[in-house]
């Protein structure tokens, strides 16, 4: 699948996580397969097709949203020769935990009029949901450095001379993480370590103190850096208050206006200003400059997004205030700004806002719509690309994991096999055979080398049990399977038959699609001359949709039951219009890259965002254009988005 692959250098860094001085200590840091990076590494980063979804207005800061994991983006940007000026990170913290978003059906137009009586007043049960799960920040920890690590060498190859990074993390795995950065970006380039402290409630916790913090690791790529300083408001400044009432513009005060009652506390200003000058101060000269207090590494003055205006029910959302200090500090106005790992995009919201040109990157469409939405509300331009890597068949890779087994005929979990394998198949003339399935989580396992074979031969296949014929193996990408076949053929010193499978094949033959049925008709407005295009939905079924309510359902069912109380189930109407989130008309092109001439994003309650001006106003089931639309699409509540040839 990759067309090819990209060096991260000109010469590629040797060792892993060894520090400058380790010659000194005899310390390094040391970890399950961390020496086989360094053959990924020198393979250099996998390079897919990357094909352009939608433009949205003219774009003459080439602004972009890549949907695609870290490697694969940023071998992209090396390949155009783009660099970026400042990244901030917040990748999974190998945290354990899984990240959900709570989805609700939106109201049905069909009851719009009737809803409207009472919109003061939400009845609960009218914007019930269910959750989705996002991703799971579930690592082993050894395979999680070996993942960041590559993913911080690509991104150091994207960076500019002046650039520098910030890695927000915490305590779960960023004391190892900091080594990693140490090794690839110097420990003379370490600038920060930044304590966010998120005010908020504390929890009672029986055995130690309440973790009420996050650590952002800042680098710089070399010696030249790009910094400004950061003070708090002027307001804050100690003297503010005691000294404003002599100054006339309000910032500074001259030798004419200094506050003689406070001769004692000011002399030291009046001399630093002979000192300087070589002369006494004349009645204009500025003696002194009201200034807000330099800002120091501790920050406790960013709350978080929860059940703020801000909070776009995104689970890793953090609040713009934070990246709009970092911004400043590290870049100026028109530089580039990236994130890697988007989530809720709020940097490139904020790099927009701050005229900064942004990337922004995830592997999920959930993240990708997110940005999308909230960019488009903040008045920015950008392209929306897709790295074509074969492997984004659903929202997120923990979906298509669980979806790829699904569609695999007989895969079934083995006690007998380590998690190695991700099950096998029951065969009657090779008995039972073990499968192997690349993790999406991990880009390692992306490409079936020589290197990954050996691994298999010499570390799996052995401890396979007694009586094993025939393993299976799926890829997604190969360096070559004449290659692999002979490799295999002068390695394998067992008696176990192994056959390679194309993932491609299985992939290939499943679309998400959802369906819909719409009346596209001219109509006159009242109170307008002109008649405009009107495309009303009638229909809309969405069957992942459906199976997510119905699998919630069951469990809350079977929840009520034990508790021996009374569950109402969710239920969508006979035209499934409340599973809609988002429509969109495409009236430039009826193929190719996307053009929303207009749409309509529906929030929670129902309300419309029409053309990314808020309103108050309920869904109808239509959307209207004043040019004939060429194309629909339409996003279920889920994210799954569909396009109709209208």
């Amino acid at each position: 699948m990759a067309i090819k692959y990209i060096p991260y250098y000109p010469t590629t860094l040797q060792g892993q996580a060894m520090l400058d001085n380790f010659v000194r200590t005899q310390r390094i840091l040391r970890y399950r397969d961390n020496d086989k990076v360094i053959e990924r590494i020198e393979r250099g980063m996998p390079l897919y097709e990357v094909e352009k979804q939608e433009i949205v207005g003219e774009n003459p800061h080439n602004n972009t949203i890549i949907r695609g994991e870290c490697l694969s983006a940023c071998a992209y940007l090396k390949e155009k020769g783009i660099k970026v000026d400042l990244v901030y990170i917040d990748p999974p913290f190998a945290s354990g935990a899984d990240y959900a978003k709570k989805v609700y059906l939106r109201r049905n137009p069909k009851v719009a009029e009737a809803i409207k009586q009472a919109e003061t007043e939400i009845d609960s049960d009218e914007i019930r949901g269910f959750e989705e799960k996002m991703y799971g920040d579930v690592w082993d920890k050894e395979r999680y450095l070996n993942w960041m690590y590559e993913n911080l060498m690509a991104i150091k190859s994207v960076m500019s001379e002046t650039a520098s990074i910030y890695v927000h993390l915490d305590w779960h795995i960023g004391h190892y993480v900091k080594i990693l950065l140490d090794e690839i970006f110097g420990e003379d380039n370490f600038k920060n370590e930044i304590i966010w402290h998120y005010p908020g409630g504390i929890k009672a916790v029986p055995s130690y103190f309440s973790r009420k913090h996050d650590s952002i690791y800042v680098y710089s790529k070399g010696d030249i850096v790009t910094y400004n300083v950061q003070r708090k408001d002027i307001q804050e400044n100690s003297l503010y208050n005691r000294w404003i009432k002599y100054s006339e513009d309000g910032e500074t005060i001259t030798y004419k206006n200094f506050p003689r009652k406070d001769k004692v506390k000011f002399k030291m200003y009046v001399n630093r200003f002979i000192s300087q000058n070589r002369r006494n101060p004349q009645e204009n000269d500025e003696l002194y400059r009201f200034e807000g207090a330099m800002i120091d590494d501790v920050w406790s003055d960013c709350p978080a997004v929860f059940r703020s205006l801000e909070d776009i029910n995104y689970s890793t959302q953090k609040p713009e205030a934070l990246l709009e200090r970092i911004i400043k500090a590290s870049s100026n106005e028109g530089m580039l700004i990236a994130d890697f790992f988007g989530g809720s995009g709020v940097t490139a919201t904020v790099a927009h806002k701050l005229c900064r040109r942004f990337i922004h990157c995830d592997i999920g469409i959930n993240s990708i719509e997110t940005a999308r939405d909230r960019l488009r509300k903040a008045g920015a331009e950008f392209e929306v690309l897709e790295v074509k890597d074969g492997v984004s068949l659903y929202r997120n890779p923990v979906q298509t994991m669980d979806k790829l087994k699904s569609l695999i005929l007989g895969l079934r979990n083995e006690d007998r096999l380590d998690k190695f394998w991700e099950g096998s198949i029951n065969d009657t003339k090779e008995g039972m055979m073990p499968v192997y399935l690349p993790n999406l989580m991990d880009s390692s396992t992306r490409l079936l080398d020589t290197a990954l074979m050996n691994r298999i031969l010499k570390e799996a296949m052995p401890d396979l049990p007694d009586g094993t014929k025939k393993v299976i193996i799926y890829y997604i990408d190969i360096s070559s399977k004449e290659e692999i076949e002979q490799f295999i053929k002068e390695q394998n010193d067992t008696l176990i038959k192994i056959e390679l499978r194309d993932l491609k094949n299985i992939l290939d033959n499943v679309v998400v699609e959802d369906e819909a049925t719409f009346e596209v008709k001219q109509v006159q407005p009242k109170g307008q001359v002109f008649k405009i295009w009107q495309v009303r939905i009638e229909r809309f079924f969405s069957d992942r949709v459906n199976r997510k309510i119905n699998e919630y359902n069951l469990k809350g069912q079977q929840q009520a039951l034990k508790g021996n109380k009374e569950y109402k189930p969710i239920t969508i109407s006979n035209e499934g219009l409340e599973t809609i989130e988002f429509l969109s008309l495409d009236c430039t092109a009826a193929e190719g890259v996307w053009h929303s001439d207009t749409e309509i994003l529906i929030d929670r309650l129902g309300y419309v965002r029409k053309n990314d001006i808020d309103t108050k106003e309920f869904w109808d089931g239509a959307i209207t254009s004043e040019n004939k639309p060429l194309r629909l699409k339409i996003r279920n509540i889920c994210g799954d988005e569909t396009i109709y040839v209208v």
